[in-house]
């Protein structure tokens, strides 16, 4: 079950109206390519193919499964 950080909700999907909260939860389930960052959140990143094929990057908090942040990241390599 995932839950969404405030930000989140009012901020993130203001300012991109056209990403979808499954496109998110699909990204961040896959975990096809996931890092942890320095402040312990995750970065997960998955392709979009209603978009364009273009790699959504999802941003949760530490447990995962709060979605704080996304956005298509254009400088996303796939990696091998």
């Amino acid at each position: 079950m995932f839950r969404y950080a405030t930000y989140f909700e009012n901020d993130v999907l203001a300012k991109r109206p056209y990403i979808r909260k499954d496109w998110c939860e699909c990204v961040v389930s896959a975990g096809r390519h996931v890092e942890q960052q320095p402040d312990g959140r995750f970065r997960f990143w998955g392709r979009i193919p209603e978009f364009g094929n273009r790699y959504l990057r999802v941003v949760t908090l530490e447990d995962q499964q709060t979605i704080l942040n996304a956005f298509f990241d254009r400088d996303y390599k796939e990696q091998q």
